[in-house]
């Protein structure tokens, strides 16, 4: 099983500062922000009252019955509350989708760069990982001939995220569209559309998310994955849900709860519940996503001003995605990965060294391509920024890019620190 190195990346941050580096993280993908505070009090209120003890392992009937409400209007498909499963957290429905629908040998359609934890996951239950590349040039985006390319009678689940992790990129009605007439045509019939819309309420410019399930004829073939995470700045009270395509099928996903964390807490759903019937909700979130807007306008033209530099201007989430192709060649990054052996050669890569240099020798923290899946990312030279943190250490962090992409006296000496590097880790 992998990991997701936003997090491990903390282990090199904690050495990178006891050598005396003063760090800027953009690392984590967490908004900045604290949860609301009618939200905190539904929680304490649930506490106080004694709702502290084991629970319907599908979720609280309440927060069940909000959620299919919330999903039927916005979706636009008439959802029950038997198709719900609340999980401590949005993640879970990852692992559960690929035990409950992944045999070995069967194929897995996944965007790359992605979410880590698809790639992890699908080999982990030794499903066959089929990425489905996502380019700069489309918006980090993919077209039906894409997914044709990769689509076969072996083809158990594909997997959608939109907006992104970790591009922000966004998918299209007319790509989905595209994408649903292809599968009614070509798919197997029990194909399942893993739908990941976790930063469903972070867009811009217009931009509106788009659910698959919400198309002609694809409701019952599409599993919706969400929660509170991004959206509501719930990062910590781990609250995620699903709808399945049909109640028989959320029995599996009430099954594996069953085994392993039995239940959601009470008081943390309570909360949840507040968050989607209180309208106060919805200012809060609106407030939070104008000031994400404001941060993506000011990164992504201070990244591209920076030679070497290509960022695209995403229309969702929190993320950029620059490509540093350029900096990799002019640094030497390039050509250091080249001299290394093969074996090396595949635990890193030339924007993996760039992003270890600036944290080490230039205190900004990013996480790099290969974290986003490793399978068919070979040259590709993109790293990830979290601009969910304040504006002055976002511009401080980016001065910082600036002066490392620009320095490759200090690239030359990092090749020679053997605990920077880290290549034989």
């Amino acid at each position: 099983m992998g990991t997701e190195n936003a997090f491990k990346i903390g282990e090199d941050m904690a050495r990178a500062r006891a050598r005396g580096v003063d760090v800027i993280p953009f690392t984590i993908g967490e908004p900045d922000f604290d949860s609301a505070p009618h939200i905190n009090e539904a929680g304490i209120a649930a506490i106080r009252a004694g709702d502290t003890h084991y629970t319907d392992p599908a979720g609280i009937p309440p927060l069940r019955e909000a959620l299919a409400a919330y999903v039927t209007r916005t979706r636009e498909i008439e959802v029950t509350p038997d198709r719900i499963i609340v999980m401590s957290g949005a993640k879970p429905a990852i692992g559960y989708t690929m035990m409950a629908y992944v045999d070995p040998g069967d194929e897995v359609i996944y965007p790359s760069p992605g979410f880590p934890i698809y790639e992890s996951w699908v080999t982990y239950v030794g499903g066959v990982p089929k990425p489905l590349v996502l380019r700069e040039e489309r918006g980090f985006a993919f077209t039906a001939e894409d997914l044709d390319r990769v689509l076969t009678p072996r083809t158990k689940i594909l997997m959608l995220c939109s907006p992104s992790n970790p591009t922000g990129g966004v998918l299209s009605k007319e790509l989905l569209e595209d994408v649903a007439k292809l599968l009614r045509e070509r798919a197997r019939p029990d194909i399942r559309i893993y739908s990941d819309e976790i930063y469903e309420h972070i867009t811009f410019d217009g931009f509106e998310q788009v659910s698959m399930a919400s198309l002609p004829g694809m409701e019952r073939s599409t599993i919706i994955a969400s929660g509170h995470s991004k959206g509501y700045a719930m990062t910590g009270w781990r609250l995620g849900w699903c709808v399945l395509p049909t109640a028989e099928e959320a029995l599996r996903f009430k099954q594996i709860n069953i085994n392993t964390v039995s239940c959601t807490p009470p008081f943390i759903q309570q909360a949840a519940r507040e968050a989607l019937e209180n309208p106060i909700t919805w200012e809060v979130v609106a407030d939070m996503v104008a000031e994400f807007r404001r941060r993506r306008d000011y990164v992504v033209p201070a990244l591209n001003a920076i030679p070497g530099v290509t960022c695209a201007n995403p229309l969702g989430a929190f993320y950029v995605f620059p490509n540093i192709g350029g900096v990799c060649d002019s640094l030497g990054a390039t050509a250091a990965f080249e001299s290394f052996p093969d074996e090396v050669k595949a635990r890193t890569s030339p924007a993996t060294l760039v992003s270890r240099f600036l944290l080490y020798y230039h205190g900004v923290a990013l996480v790099d391509r290969r974290s986003f899946g490793v399978i068919g990312s070979e040259g590709q030279h993109f790293l990830r920024l979290s601009y969910a943190t304040d504006m002055d250490s976002i511009r401080e962090g980016v001065r910082r890019i600036a002066r490392g992409a620009a320095d490759p006296r200090g690239f030359a000496r990092f090749l020679a620190d053997e605990t920077a590097v880290g290549v034989a880790a």
